[in-house]
């Protein structure tokens, strides 16, 4: 073992890092300048874009967001999910102790890879859409 690892210097400067890292991703999410609240998106989720020889599949992070919420469009170049994450009921009245799940509305919006898609389906799994363009031949 190295002497670094049990030097609490190095421990620390590690650890005040790492907060650094995710109050910034937090500030980019939750507290970018924008529109007044409600007159345009605040957050934008997390996504993977995959594709295969018959379609391309988007993964997009959305946990607590009822699919009836979500709206998305294909302009044949892009893709935009949109839509809105509501506080739950609890968190009105309770003392927040911690809050990193973004609330509110949200919009992001993908490049295809070029070519032409026949049929759009999604559906909501374990906290995320996922979205299946299937390839025009």
């Amino acid at each position: 073992m190295t002497a670094s690892r049990y030097d609490p210097r190095q421990w620390m400067w590690g650890e005040a890092m790492d907060v650094l890292a995710r109050a910034e991703h937090l500030h980019r999410q939750l507290f970018r300048a924008g529109p007044a609240v409600g007159a345009g998106p605040r957050w934008e989720p997390p996504m993977d874009v995959l594709e295969t020889d018959g379609e391309v599949v988007i993964i997009a992070a959305l946990p607590g967001v009822r699919e009836p919420e979500i709206s998305f469009t294909n302009d044949g170049r892009a893709l935009v999910i949109a839509g809105s994450r509501t506080l739950p009921a609890e968190l009105r009245t309770a003392v927040i102790h911690r809050l990193e799940l973004p609330q509110g509305r949200f919009e992001r919006r993908v490049a295809l890879p070029p070519g032409r898609y026949s049929q759009i389906l999604h559906r909501a799994q374990d906290g995320c859409l996922i979205i299946r363009l299937r390839k025009q031949v």
